[in-house]
């Protein structure tokens, strides 16, 4: 992947993060979802009281992505407000694995400390469910 798409991809997540409706946890999370197309689709998190309500950036990215009729991707970024690099959280992996099992996420800090991973890495076995059945 080039750099500068990269460099997009992680300022419109940085942005994203920005937009982030984090009152009770103050964890903000940007997204932003490259197509196939080249296309960039954002999402951030937003919180609920009920934290089960709770949307992560990736997923509002991907069902944005979706609404629009958006459903190849090739790479996702994401930005946090914290001291380390974070990666998906279980769910989002799952939601993102049913697009592109081995999808690049881009992953950068507020002090803009940045790590790459491939989808397939943080999430073994993304295409059987939990039964181990193929879809």
């Amino acid at each position: 992947m080039k750099p500068d798409i990269k460099n997009q991809l992680t300022q419109a997540a940085i942005v994203a993060m920005n937009n982030a409706y984090a009152p009770y946890s103050n964890f903000s999370v940007g997204a932003a979802l490259l197509c196939a197309d080249e296309t960039i689709i954002t999402g951030c998190n937003v919180e609920n009281l009920s934290f089960g309500l709770t949307q992560c950036a990736e997923k509002v990215a991907i069902c944005t992505a979706v609404a629009q009729g958006k459903k190849n991707f090739t790479c996702i970024a994401i930005a946090a407000d914290t001291n380390e690099v974070i990666s998906p959280c279980g769910a989002c992996r799952q939601v993102l694995a049913e697009f592109n099992p081995d999808m690049l996420i881009l992953s950068v800090n507020k002090n803009g400390k940045s790590q790459e991973f491939r989808l397939a890495e943080l999430l073994p076995r993304p295409t059987t469910g939990i039964l181990n059945r193929k879809t």
